[in-house]
């Protein structure tokens, strides 16, 4: 069988703001939090008060439906607050870093040396499991499971997504490290998706794997694209899917015997002085990230992630737990007068439609956040299936998910599908339903009725 990936249907989203190539040590921000809202599904038991003081890679939580599964703190320090909500639900755990940074010790491992039950219980202590996320469901891994095979997509396509190949050039022996332990977690094959014409790619080099070359438009970047591919999902199947910067933090603490959860993020967007690449610690306080980049910040909206999957940030709020990016762009809360009955050039559209995005599709734009538009019924246009690549039917399946008819969303091909596959549709819905979200509410029903 073929190891190319090629893709046809889908959209590229060229926006301002590439980051270039040029990497920043920052400092320790002012403040950390880590959010139990990053982990979907997962209701937090805390093992630590305000007041308490805790090293790097300590748990500070575990899940109430698995006790095995720990949260650890991105950095060594004082747990200064916790925030809590309705019925005292935690929100947020803030922990003021300390000066000099201390890390719980885990042991230097070989993992050449070790079985796959000792690798795993090795990831479970140390608070690493977290970065192991299933399909279906899209959810943290459940440790008893049987993954048929492992994915890791290090070929983004989101708009401005970091260049892995870049991120990872100097990171070899980590990676080649937690490829190896993972290669022991699953009967199945690691299954390791780049750039078709990418040589630089890291990967390319590291054993225990089998690399698959990638092209096509977004979302040919998306591990579920991969997947269908390579190895679709049955019912009762279960895959395991692992970031490349997660392998990283996998890799060193087998290696160094810490968790060091610093990684290279990206700031891009056309509301940045000068986009580039920052090294911070998961869960740092966006204003010790971003650094007054922001060129006008009463008008733009910060997004920790990238503008199709990401989440709405402020500066006091903090970088989410797997993301890699921050995006800034316009705020969109000006209109245009007789904006939808007059010719845009500065605007993209996959219709042809009073636009002429379609005569340079390689143009860059300076996008907002203006939805161009208000909820409204689903209106049958055919451009779903014009940007989803998977063999599915996406509105019979948001319908499904709607309505909540389990059978349906079984035999529609729910199993295979995470929100982020759905972020094209959305992006180019005439009606503004929020497809993500509906997707999400589906799969946790599935959870819930199915297991």
């Amino acid at each position: 069988m073929s190891n190319d990936i090629r893709i046809r249907k889908g959209l590229d989203i060229h926006l301002e703001g590439e980051a270039e190539k040029t990497t920043q040590q920052l400092p320790l921000a002012p403040l950390y939090g880590i959010k139990p809202i990053d982990f979907h599904r997962v209701i937090p038991k805390l093992l630590l008060r305000e007041g308490n003081t805790v090293k790097a890679g300590e748990a500070l939580f575990f899940s109430k439906s698995d006790e095995r599964v720990l949260f650890p703190s991105p950095v060594s320090g004082t747990i200064k607050e916790i925030v809590r909500g309705e019925r005292r639900k935690v929100l947020e755990i803030r922990i003021e870093p300390s000066q000099e940074q201390t890390f719980k010790d885990f042991g230097k491992k070989n993992v050449q040396e070790m079985q796959g039950e000792d690798i795993k219980a090795h990831l479970l202590a140390s608070g690493c499991w977290p970065f192991i996320k299933q399909r279906p469901y899209d959810v943290i891994a459940n440790p008893d499971s049987k993954p048929k095979a492992i994915f890791v997509s290090a070929c983004k396509t989101n708009p401005l997504a970091p260049d892995y190949d870049y991120v990872l050039k100097d990171k070899g022996d980590e990676l080649q490290t937690a490829l190896t332990a993972l290669s022991k977690l699953t009967a199945g094959k690691v299954h390791v998706s780049v750039f078709k014409d990418s040589s630089l790619s890291p990967f390319r080099k590291l054993k225990d794997i089998e690399v698959h070359n990638v092209s096509g438009p977004h979302p040919a970047g998306n591990v579920s694209t991969q997947i269908a591919h390579i190895s679709p999902i049955n019912k009762g199947e279960v895959v395991w899917v692992v970031t490349p910067q997660d392998l990283v933090v996998i890799g060193e603490l087998f290696l160094k015997g810490k968790l060091n959860l610093t990684r290279t993020v990206a700031l891009t967007g056309a509301s940045l002085n000068k986009p580039h690449y920052v090294t911070a610690i998961a869960g740092a306080q966006i204003s010790g990230v971003v650094n007054s980049q922001v060129k006008d910040v009463t008008n733009t909206r910060i997004i920790s992630g990238d503008v199709l999957t990401g989440h709405k940030v402020s500066e006091t709020d903090f970088l989410g737990f797997y993301d890699d990016q921050i995006t800034a762009i316009p705020e969109g809360n000006d209109y245009d007068l007789f904006g939808w009955a007059k010719p845009i050039a500065n605007k993209l559209s996959l219709t042809r439609s009073l636009t002429f995005s379609w005569l340079n599709p390689k143009k860059k734009y300076n996008l907002n956040t203006n939805t161009n538009g208000e909820h409204r019924a689903f209106v049958v246009t055919g451009l779903y299936e014009e940007v989803f690549p998977l063999d599915i039917y996406p509105m019979q399946l948001l319908k499904a998910c709607l309505y909540k008819d389990l059978d349906e969303l079984e035999n529609l091909g729910a199993y295979e599908v995470a929100p982020e596959d759905f972020a094209l549709t959305e992006f180019v819905c005439v009606s503004k339903q929020p497809h993500q979200q509906i997707i999400r509410d589906g799969l946790d029903l599935m959870i819930q009725e199915l297991g």
